[in-house]
């Protein structure tokens, strides 16, 4: 699940200090991360479901889908519907998520014993969901973006009978102190190079 990288519609929370553009910047650099971490796990497909159009940060092999709903939730649902088949969907708050984490968390969707998989965010909400069968419904009446959505969500999943994994938690991006600290945590990457730019 992605935006594209638009001055003033991505990170507008890390403004200021940083401007529209520079968070833009960040943005994309956030998400090329994320998808060079999902263009190296191995899966049968890799989607990206974008608001927005595709641009020079897309990498080949991955199919692009139209984000359709107003609400993220609703987003969340018909991403499922159009996909049609076990997903693991991905935000683009995490940049310093690995193929190996990645690979952990498809691997523990795979298990006999696990319908679902959460991987909780520090601040409340969740970087990753898996579906082992894609059912839109896993998503009505969570609300979103709030410090209650991973707990809601899991609590989502146990009505629906759905035996959920937990997966380790990840620190995500929304503010500035966010991004300062994922950085410093995950030097290696395009976000971290990104943002000392801007910074220093």
């Amino acid at each position: 699940m992605a935006k594209a990288p638009v001055p003033g519609r991505v990170k507008t929370r890390l403004c200021p200090p940083l401007d529209a553009e520079q968070a833009a910047a960040l943005a994309e650099a956030a998400l090329a991360d994320t998808l060079q971490a999902v263009a190296r796990t191995p899966a049968a497909r890799r989607v990206v479901v974008l608001e927005g159009a595709p641009g020079s940060w897309l990498p080949a092999g991955f199919e692009i889908l139209a984000q359709r709903g107003a609400s993220l939730g609703e987003r969340l649902s018909n991403a499922v519907r159009d996909i049609g088949e076990p997903l693991l969907l991905l935000g683009m708050d995490t940049p310093q998520v690995t193929r190996a984490q990645l690979r952990a968390a498809l691997d523990a969707l795979a298990r006999p014993d696990t319908d679902a998989v959460i991987g909780p965010t520090e601040d409340g909400g969740y970087w990753t969901a898996g579906l082992a069968a894609p059912d839109p419904a896993a998503f009505d009446g969570v609300p979103m973006s709030t410090a209650a959505t991973a707990a809601r969500q899991r609590a989502r999943l146990e009505e629906l009978g759905l035996r959920t994994s937990e997966l380790p938690a990840l620190r995500d991006v929304d503010t500035y102190d966010d991004a300062v600290a994922v950085a410093a945590a995950a030097p290696w990457t395009r976000f971290a190079a990104t943002l000392e730019l801007l910074t220093g």
